[in-house]
């Protein structure tokens, strides 16, 4: 018979909340293992997680790191059917062949019955699941029109202090998908050969976006050798003659890849870093202070420009989280 009495509930095993700030000391370490609990607090929707999250994040911040985390944000985008998963993958056997960490932030379409990720890149992307260098999450995009999820400005922060290359593969491209330009240090834009996208990119944008332009399926021939001539004097005429276009063929035998990965470390090392992520922690606090008050919060500040030239104003040190407090204050004062 048992001891415990009659009618009395039974005891509940004590559950640990998530030390937001652990986690951060952890990443910060960079152990790699403390990056799938960071991200589960990154999307975590209850407001008691809120606390933590920002403890993390504060602890990623260049005032804790000392300057902006050493990882290396890729963001690439392109048209659905471009290529890109199959690109990634090939770029992800390269990265781990010289030793270099990955993380990989897939922005997927989201479920409407589920509200999840719809396409899940673990399936797309071929990679070893035992690698613990590898870290592939895909996320869902919800009803964003940015082409990126809500959390993945915070997450590619987080773990671009302890991976070598974070990658924020997008949901598609588009007039609003310019947005992964305000997060990534180098973006991607990658094309199909013979498929018309570049008179698209002209009409949306696009192509005053990317750092570097890849025409997939160079093993096409001619029609992938046209495409990269059309996007080079697309380029031209709107002044962009340095952004570089290559051709790439991901299938084995792989052609052009290494030609990448050197195009990509180069714009890394020509760029002002700290200004380019100050300004994507600027206007990240912007979204998410319009995103949590709207226009009448703008109007509160005195409009857009009052809003920017008060961000410009603040240590270009602080988190994104920071910023959006100093908005809050200043826009109920």
């Amino acid at each position: 018979m048992s001891t415990r009495a009659r009618g009395a509930r039974p005891t509940r095993p004590r559950v640990s909340r998530t030390d937001g700030a652990e986690l951060g000391r952890r990443l910060r370490r960079r152990e790699l293992g403390a990056a799938p609990a960071a991200l589960n607090l990154l999307e975590s929707a209850a407001p008691a997680d809120r606390e933590q999250t920002d403890a993390l994040l504060a602890e990623v911040s260049p005032t804790a790191l000392g300057g902006e985390a050493p990882g290396h944000i890729v963001g690439v985008t392109g048209p659905p059917g471009a290529g890109k998963s199959t690109l990634l993958s090939a770029l992800l056997h390269s990265w781990r062949a010289v030793g270099r960490s990955v993380a990989m932030l897939a922005v997927d379409p989201s479920s409407r019955r589920s509200g999840g990720s719809l396409l899940g890149d673990r399936a797309r992307i071929d990679f070893d699941p035992a690698d613990r260098g590898v870290l592939i999450r895909s996320t869902a995009a919800g009803d964003r029109l940015g082409g990126l999820a809500p959390t993945t400005r915070a997450a590619a922060q987080a773990l671009a202090a302890a991976f070598d290359v974070v990658v924020i593969e997008t949901v598609g491209v588009g007039q609003g998908e310019t947005e992964v330009a305000d997060v990534a240090d180098t973006v991607v834009v990658v094309v199909q050969p013979g498929s018309g996208d570049v008179l698209q990119f002209l009409k949306s944008g696009i192509m005053e976006t990317p750092d570097v332009l890849v025409v997939t399926k160079s093993d096409l021939g001619d029609i992938a050798l046209q495409s990269r001539r059309d996007l080079s004097a697309a380029l031209r005429s709107l002044g962009a003659r340095d952004t570089r276009v290559l051709a790439v063929s991901s299938l084995a035998p792989t052609r052009g890849v290494d030609e990448l990965l050197a195009a990509l470390d180069a714009h890394r090392a020509s760029v002002d870093l700290a200004g380019r992520r100050t300004h994507a922690r600027r206007a990240g606090a912007l979204l998410d202070y319009l995103a949590e008050h709207g226009e009448r919060g703008l109007r509160a500040l005195g409009g857009r420009r009052a809003a920017e030239r008060l961000l410009a104003e603040q240590d270009p040190a602080l988190d994104e989280r920071t910023l959006v407090g100093v908005l809050e204050q200043h826009g109920s004062a």
